[in-house]
Formats: C-alpha cells, structure tokens, sequence
C-alpha cells in the first residue's frame, strides 16, 4: 500500500508548482512530502530473536601449555558419564575425572578424548545435541570445564572432545523453531523436501529411510536424518549453519581446549539418493574447519571417517582419522587361528606401507560396529589381549585406548545396542563408581579385574599396559618415527621405527611355538634389549608375565651383528643374569660363523607369544 501510496504522490505531486502545493492543505501537504521523501516506506523487518546463542565468537588465541609433539602420545577415550561420579547422584561427571587425572597420568596416556560433553537430548551418549555452547547439566559447568582444562595441563595432558557438525537433536532449540511453520526464519538450517513419500524411496541410509515426518505435521514436508529421527541433519550449505559451528568450534579453543574428534564428517553433505556418503562438498567443509582448529597453537584434530579413512587422514582435510579395519586385523592377529592369523599379520604388516601414519588406532570403541570390548573378543585370553595391545601401542599412527581396556574391563554383553560398551568404570572390586545407584549395571568382573587391584600387583594388565606406554613415551621413534622393514613371517611381526637416528625394532610372536626371525641389519649395528627388561634373578624377565614367556635367546649380542662390537657387546652382558649370557654366547658363536656368509643378519629366536623391542644402533 505504501508503495502504491509514493507512486500515487509522486504522480500526482510533481507536477504541481511551488505556488501551487503552497495552496494545498498544510495536512495533505506533510502527508504528501512524507510519501515523496520515503520518511513512510517500509522499515527492514527485525532480525528474528535465536532460540539459542548464535553470538559471534571472535578467536582469542594463546600460547599452549603443551609440549610440541604432545598429540603423538597416547589418549585415553572417557565416557564421562561412565567414569567417576563425584556427587552420588549415579552418573560420571566432570569433577569426578578431575579427580581420576592421577591415574591417568601414571597409566602414561597424554591426552583426553571427552565423548560428548555439551548439553544433550538422550542424557547418555551425547551425540543428539540440544546446545553447542553449554555443558550437560549433569556433567557440571563452565567452570568446572574450566578447571578439568588447568588440571590436565598442569599434568602434561592435552584435552580434546567430541564435535557433532552433522545434526543436532531434535530436541534442539533450532530444529524446534524450524519445524514450527514452513516459514520459520530457521527453517533453511536444516534439510527438508515437499515430495511424497514415494518419489523418495530410493533413499536407503543404514537399511531405512533417513526422511521423516515432524511430529504434529500438518504438512506433508519432510526433514533428513542421517542418524535417525531424533537427530536431523544441519543443512552444511547453509553460510549460517556453517558460521554457527565455527563460532561454536572457537567458543571452546578460547576456554584452552586442545582440539577436536570431529564426528561423522563424511555425512556432512548428501548430493541424491546415489550420491549421499563422502561428497567432495564434505571433505573441503572438513578441511576448513581442521584448519579453523589447527589455527590455534598446537591444536589436535582427529576425523571419525568410516568410508575413506586414509583420505581423511591427508593433512588438507583432517591431518588424522581413525584407521577402521585395522582395529580387527591386530585382534584376528593376536587371537592366533592360524590361517586367519597368518592372513592377519600380513595385514597388520602392510597397514602402514600405505597409509599416513598420523592414523588413529584402537582396538575398540565406544560404538559396536567397532566391536565389542577387548576382554570379550579375547574371552578373557590375558596373553592374547596384551600381544594386541603391544602391537597397536607400538605401531604408528596416534592409539586411543578405550577407558577400562587398560584393566580387561568386561562389557555388559547382555545389553542391546552400544550399552554393552558403556558400563562404569571398574575402580574397586565393589566398584567404586559412585556411593549411589549407578546409572548402568557394573561390569561383571569387577571383582577380579578393577583398577584398585590391579595397581598392586605388578604382574597385571595395568602395569603391562604401563610399559607399553613407557616405552613409547620413552623412545620418540616409537612414538613419532618412520615405519620400516616391516615383516610378516607366518605368525611372527616384526618392524622398525626411526627418528632422528634412533632406531627400534619391534618383534612380536603370536604363536604357540618358538619362532626364529631372521632380520638383515647394517654390520655396524648394536642391538640393546629395551622390553622385556632382564630381571636379577634366574635369568628371568620382567613384564612379560600371564603366560607370555622370557626374552628372546640373543638379547645381549651386539656381537650377533657386528664381531667389532665385542668389547661393548661383553660390557653388555656383564649386568644379566649369567643363564642369558650363557643363551647369548651361544648365539654369538653361532651369529659369527653365520656372517663368514652374511656379515649383515640378525638372528632372533622369539619365545611363544612374545612381544620384543630393542635399541638399533
């Protein structure tokens, strides 16, 4: 009306002379120059008010208190809900794994990865965010964050946690507003289609339809949801969406959080009913968040990327992913079925020929597809368990441990679902999760396998687990270093780590039977036994207890490689026990009439199930 109101004056109006609009009303004059000058035209409507914090979040950069190189050591996974309460109120919380940080720092792990801490719909795993900004009310608060993040520096561990870009829940306050009225200011943050149901069958997402009706509809309008109804897919073409996020990745970086797991990524983009799974569009999206983070000091980030992890692993989209299909090779390797076993092992071998080692490793998680937990797929087999558990804290690539595999935690197998994973922590026999009702049963065996005991005795899995992670702490090659010589001889695996001249070869026998390794080496090469450590009694050897047997029969021998090295190598074998001096004088002679040949290999005779590494040098 207002326009057709300034068209009518300006008709009407300007062609009248001065003296005669002087004649005209003073009212329908000022009506008049009003409507001429625009003083009347329509105000820009105002912003709708967010249902939710949608503020800008400017970086506030700051130095990291953590040392370079801190994301090469190993990250304990947390279920936060599932680790320590500290308020008897039956659920984990963030002030209870404050108090845990302790344990963790012994254990040697050095850095966290919080599963998802913001406030969530399903008050359990986390992913169905309600607010990207604000921590679960029963995990604690800001401050709390705040507190965990000063602790855990102070300790020299670095703090990452889950990022869900790909949906919210349906719960969220966004979704809420959007599917209120077609015409909701939030409705293009979230992907729908008016088509009827039946032009959008060829949709198949996980053996369902990912589209689905809100609920009260009275249209026939249809929102996408990758992950089922209750958590709706942000539409990632949207600028604001993708700007949301942003300030939401920056709200926690300036609080001094390290870095980013970063669900999903692969689903951040669906292009048809054809073309719906790791679209180019969700890669570059991936790789300018990454370097979003990575513009921070010393930031981590790591990709959770089921089709294509190598892809993600490249440094221009995530810098490092979750290396899927590896965490079953090493369980099929240790578990020792021979022919799958073999297969195996020529797997575990190859890995990393071909792919970046920056790879995150495991060998279990919190999610089912990735199997259950480690104590059940070995039934309980500790010898077994700890070969896995060597063989991928060893390799390279970045391991996560999953919180309780360091003690054989059991899961809960008669849950449906992922619940089997998620028991609380085992800390005593009686528990000692929380002084309430846990929210979830406890892991059944508790009694035998629980933190409490399993610190005193040095022979358990704990301690085990604590030299593995000693010895990668302690050699950076075997934390950061290159990948060579890998071999796969039946059920034997062996191979090198090197950085910056120090070299370690690793050396691990799943079989039941001794095994000789042959390995070529340079003629100068010391070899010093680094695990197992020789004890002062009878030969034996520490550490490699629950069945796994002593050190190998030429664990002194520097004269095994090199004749010239002999004064070292006597020098050497003075400190053992005098049954390992006798095992490796034996091999020397054997080693010199060998290299009249071959002047350049090592032989190795490895005991049954076995897990060996030594300095090169």
């Amino acid at each position: 009306m207002i326009t057709a109101s300034k068209a009518f004056a300006r008709h009407w109006l300007a062609p009248l002379t001065a003296p005669a609009r002087a004649a005209l009303p003073k009212a329908a004059a000022a009506v008049l120059l009003a409507l001429t000058s625009g003083a009347w035209a329509a105000k820009p409507p105002t912003p709708p008010t967010p249902p939710v914090d949608l503020s800008p979040v400017p970086a506030r950069m700051q130095p990291s208190p953590l040392p370079d190189g801190w994301e090469h050591g190993a990250f304990m996974e947390i279920f936060v809900r599932g680790y320590q309460d500290s308020d008897g109120d039956g659920i984990g919380d963030l002030r209870g794994l404050i108090r845990r940080l302790d344990y963790l720092q012994a254990l040697g792990v050095k850095g966290l990865w919080l599963m998802p801490i913001q406030a969530s719909a399903d008050h359990d795993h986390g992913y169905a965010t309600v607010d990207y900004r604000r921590i679960e009310p029963q995990y604690g608060t800001l401050e709390d964050f705040d507190t965990l993040i000063r602790e855990a520096h102070r300790r020299g561990i670095g703090v990452v946690m889950d990022y869900i870009l790909n949906h919210s829940a349906r719960q969220h306050p966004l979704f809420t507003a959007a599917q209120s009225k077609p015409d909701s200011p939030w409705r293009d943050w979230f992907v729908w289609s008016d088509a009827p149901l039946k032009d959008l069958q060829a949709w198949t997402i996980f053996d369902q339809t990912p589209w689905h009706l809100p609920e009260g509809a009275r249209t026939r309008s249809r929102y996408f949801a990758t992950f089922g109804q209750d958590m709706p897919d942000f539409n990632m073409r949207n600028p604001a969406v993708v700007r949301y996020h942003e300030d939401s990745l920056r709200f926690w970086l300036n609080r001094g959080l390290d870095g980013y797991r970063l669900d999903a990524v692969p689903h951040l983009i669906e292009n048809n009913a054809r073309d719906w799974n790791d679209q180019p569009e969700s890669r570059v999206l991936t790789g300018a968040f990454t370097r979003l983070i990575k513009s921070y000091p010393r930031r981590h980030v790591v990709c959770e990327a089921t089709a294509e992890p190598t892809v993600y692993a490249q440094p221009e989209i995530c810098g490092s992913a979750f290396a899927f299909g590896l965490e079953r090779a090493i369980i099929t390797a240790a578990k020792g079925d021979h022919e799958a076993s073999e297969a195996a092992v020529a797997k575990v071998a190859s890995w990393f020929t071909q792919a970046p080692l920056s790879m995150a490793t495991m060998l279990s998680n919190h999610d089912i597809f990735a199997g259950q937990r480690a104590w059940d797929q070995f039934g309980g087999d500790e010898r077994r368990y700890r070969l896995a558990a060597a063989t991928y804290l060893l390799l390279p690539g970045t391991p996560f441990i999953y919180y309780g595999e360091e003690i054989g935690q059991a899961g809960l197998t008669e849950l449906p679902g992922d619940q089997p994973l998620r028991a609380p922590m085992s800390w005593t026999a009686e528990g000692g999760f929380t002084r309430g009702q846990p929210f979830r049963p406890l892991s059944p065996n508790r009694a035998s396998h629980n933190a409490q005991a399993q610190e005193a005795d040095p022979a358990s899995l704990l301690h085990f687990y604590r030299a593995m992670l000693a010895l990668r702490n302690g050699q950076p090659s075997l934390a950061r270093g290159s990948y060579e010589a890998p071999v796969a001889q039946g059920q034997v695996l062996a191979f090198q780590r090197e950085w910056q001249g120090e070299r370690t070869l690793v050396a691990i026998n799943y079989g039941e039977t001794a095994a000789r390794l042959a390995l070529p080496v340079s003629s100068e090469m010391v070899l010093r036994q680094l695990y197992p450590a020789a004890s002062a009694v009878g030969g034996r050897t520490e550490g490699m207890t629950g069945g796994m047997s002593g050190a190998a029969s030429v664990m002194s021998a520097t004269a095994v490689v090199a004749p010239a090295a002999a004064t070292e190598s006597a020098s050497a074998s003075s400190s053992m026990p005098s049954s390992v001096q006798a095992d490796a004088a034996t091999s020397a002679r054997s080693a010199r009439a060998s290299n009249s040949v071959n002047n350049a290999q090592l032989d190795l005779m490895l005991p049954p199930l076995s897990v060996q590494v030594y300095r090169l040098r």
